[in-house]
């Protein structure tokens, strides 16, 4: 017996918004249960006595310390603008446009 059924494959699809024909259901039913037997056996591996990890590997951060410099100010900033409005850059409306 399949571990999911034709309808909740069904089901999935209406969630999707997927047009499934009925041999489909079929179909994916069963790659859906090879998958989920696939992550069971996984989930069965897994031992209590080894750490989780995120890498294969060991990585170290190489990023490096902030350091605070000197900055633009806002007159510096906005120098270079096309247009201004209240110390801020004003750009052109592109919301509320109709395509």
């Amino acid at each position: 017996m399949a571990a999911i059924s034709r309808e909740e494959v069904a089901h999935l699809a209406r969630l999707s918004r997927l047009a499934v024909t009925e041999d489909e259901l079929d179909m994916f039913a069963g790659q859906l249960d090879v998958i989920l037997q696939s992550v069971a056996r996984v989930g069965e591996v897994a031992a209590a006595d080894i750490p989780p990890t995120s890498h294969s590997v060991p990585l170290t951060n190489v990023l490096r310390d902030d350091v605070e410099v000197p900055c633009l100010t806002r007159e510096e900033a906005l120098s270079g603008a096309p247009d201004v409005a209240e110390d801020r850059f004003r750009v052109p409306r592109i919301l509320d446009e109709e395509l």
